[in-house]
């Protein structure tokens, strides 16, 4: 190889390291399935009961207090009105598919109305989340953190037994305060299926 070729290499080289590999990444599978809160999820062949109280379709948000990484303030999203809540669930924001999950709703929800509100929710500290927001340029979304008791997990059924994180999951609550989507993933290693909570986030919106 002359050395012409081998600065081209090294150019070539560099520009995929500014850019991020992640972008070449294959992106995770999308299931359309949904299981109850409060059943079972699985990763391969293990499976995780989900603990806690189920959450339903037409209920209220359970009163549990969260933390805002970005505020660190406290969080009642039983409290909130006015506004479309979408509420997107997962494990840790430091695994792929979370990681995935996340900077989709971040990235393919910008043609969401701002009556939608975004919302990640996750048992990481705020300060593990603040990071994962700053480092992915993703400080549009409004980061919940449940690391303290699981408290949001067991008042929703999402709560997995064994590994004490919570299912991964997307919540729609509507602008008076009632659940009105639900879909828990089935395979915590899949996605939910994104494009089609967004149509119904954006029904809701439309309904004030």
């Amino acid at each position: 190889m002359n050395s012409r070729m081998r600065s081209f290499c090294t150019v070539g080289l560099l520009l995929l390291l500014i850019l991020g590999c992640t972008s070449l990444q294959p992106r995770p599978p999308v299931d359309r399935d949904s299981v109850q809160p409060g059943s079972v999820v699985k990763r391969g062949d293990k499976r995780f009961p989900l603990l806690g109280t189920p959450i339903s379709k037409g209920d209220s948000l359970p009163s549990v207090k969260l933390l805002d990484a970005m505020t660190m303030q406290e969080a009642d999203l039983s409290q909130e009105r006015g506004r479309v809540l979408f509420l997107n669930i997962v494990p840790s924001l430091d695994t792929p598919v979370c990681d995935a999950q996340t900077h989709y709703l971040g990235e393919e929800g910008d043609k969401l109305p701002d009556l939608v509100q975004r919302i990640t929710i996750s048992r990481d500290t705020i300060f593990a989340q603040k990071r994962f927001a700053k480092e992915a340029k993703l400080t549009d979304i409004r980061y919940l953190s449940d690391h303290r008791e699981g408290e949001f997990g067991k008042s929703t059924g999402l709560l997995m037994d064994g590994l004490k994180l919570l299912a991964r999951a997307v919540i729609l609550v509507d602008m008076r305060g009632k659940v009105r989507y639900i879909q828990v993933v089935p395979e915590i290693t899949h996605m939910p299926d994104m494009e089609a909570a967004f149509q119904e986030a954006i029904q809701l919106a439309i309904e004030k």
